[in-house]
């Protein structure tokens, strides 16, 4: 897929297919389109106490965008229970290209201006598709993902895909759906267009919880 590009690669995401590596060494990149999407509804996500207390108390300053490359090359690191990564070099060269556009955007944690957590993913029309989330102190990829639904929701967003289910994302209200039921959400979300600029703009920890709960019609 050495010519597959940037564009190319959005042209994926709008028909609901997205890419991966079979491990970091590995050259090569396959789509995926899974029978069972993972999505946070964004009217439905869902902080636990304990976060919540978490985000208000602003443990790390969230920034966007100010450290794409690095977010994407801390989520492709070695960490404990995940020696291996499918974020290979043409996905991270794709990646980077999309960010260049403005289709790709970081939502990051930094603590004494060390990045400690964050998360990174794809914007189309109303759609996000988070791709990957790293941590390297407690709570900073979950802060990092209520800090991103909160701009979501504030921009206009109505769709926030997660590919997968996975244990860590269903405390915040994941749901599984058929493929088919997917796309037909894609479709809707694709006609919508968001103010692209609140993925930077900053919050305190007080605004992103109120944003991120509230109901997406009031979210502006």
């Amino acid at each position: 897929m050495d010519t597959f590009t940037a564009q190319d690669l959005l042209r994926c995401y709008a028909r609901g297919v997205f890419p991966m590596g079979e491990a970091r060494d590995d050259p090569r990149v396959f789509l995926v389109e899974p029978e069972m999407r993972g999505v946070i509804p964004l009217d439905g996500f869902h902080i636990p106490t304990r976060l919540r207390r978490t985000v208000r108390s602003e443990p790390f300053e969230v920034r966007g965008d100010t450290a794409f490359g690095a977010v994407i090359d801390a989520c492709a690191a070695s960490a404990p229970g995940r020696e291996d990564t499918w974020i290979n070099a043409p996905i991270r060269r794709l990646y980077l290209e999309l960010h260049a556009l403005g289709r790709a955007h970081s939502i990051e944690c930094w603590r004494d201006e060390a990045l400690v957590g964050g998360l990174y993913g794809v914007t189309l029309g109303g759609a996000f598709f988070g791709e990957s989330m790293f941590s390297r102190a407690t709570d900073a990829s979950k802060v990092a993902l209520v800090h991103l639904v909160a701009r979501l929701k504030r921009g206009g967003w109505r769709l926030l895909d997660a590919q997968f289910r996975t244990p860590h994302l269903d405390q915040f209200g994941l749901i599984e759906t058929p493929q088919f039921v997917y796309l037909e959400m894609l479709e809707r979300a694709l006609t919508v267009q968001p103010d692209a600029a609140v993925l930077i703009r900053p919050l305190t920890g007080v605004e992103a919880i109120a944003y991120s709960l509230q109901p997406t019609t009031q979210a502006s």
